[in-house]
């Protein structure tokens, strides 16, 4: 079975810096793959380049395809959801309109989705600019879920989260992760070491480690690729 995603000495370069710096990774197919690194490693662009949002060169396969150069449109109805970074709700829309204007398939799955986050069945008619922090979370990972993608890239999902909502979020990220192969981005140890099976860390643009998350538990390991201790 080919992987999820293969990726290959991608380099992006924007305004003249050199952002991307030969990146190669894989992604096998099923659970959650965690890129993590320090902020401003390029963890942000590489998803940006996956999807053609930034141009790049190198190799990218997803789903058994190159893509590199295609249109983002492309990339993502060839099967691939995206959760950005900071959410990007239509505030002025109601959130019915903003999972609809996400629809990319005659089937959506809408039935999932408010099993997933019932919360927002109940608030379909509310504006989405007037959710909290959390519930706007809720939206966002929606709209990527809606279509059935099997490869779902995640952006810093519990960044500005109270505690708790974030407990709830991995809670609802470990069931996506067993209908969708999961890249995600993040950097609360905790939640990666309760989702991820496997990490991939980033540093000055070009991948440094490669392995098993549970390496992350050992304190020496956390501080020397995330400058961080290994407690949560």
């Amino acid at each position: 079975m080919t992987n999820a995603l293969d990726v290959t000495d991608l380099h992006v370069t924007i305004g003249g810096s050199h952002i991307l710096q030969g990146v190669s990774l894989e992604v096998p197919r099923g659970g959650v793959t965690a890129l993590l690194g320090r902020n401003g490693v390029g963890k942000t662009t590489t998803l940006r380049a996956l999807l053609g949002i930034v141009p790049a060169t190198g190799t990218v396969r997803i789903l058994g395809t190159d893509v590199l150069g295609w249109p983002t449109h492309r990339i993502v109805r060839l099967g691939v959801g995206y959760v950005p970074e900071d959410r990007d709700v239509f505030a002025g829309l109601t959130v019915e309109e903003n999972l609809r204007l996400a629809e990319q398939t005659p089937e959506p799955h809408y039935d999932e989705v408010y099993s997933l986050f019932p919360e927002l069945r109940a608030r379909t008619r509310q504006r989405a600019g007037t959710l909290s922090g959390g519930q706007q979370q809720m939206v966002s990972i929606a709209r990527a879920l809606l279509n059935g993608w099997p490869l779902l890239l995640v952006d810093e999902p519990s960044k500005g989260l109270a505690p708790r909502l974030v407990s709830e979020l991995a809670e609802v990220l470990e069931r996506v992760a067993t209908l969708s192969t999961v890249l995600l981005v993040e950097q609360n140890l905790a939640v990666v070491r309760r989702l991820a099976q496997r990490v991939v860390v980033l540093d000055h643009g070009e991948v440094v480690h490669t392995g098993a998350a549970d390496e992350l538990d050992d304190p020496v390991m956390a501080r020397r690729f995330l400058g961080v201790a290994g407690a949560s």
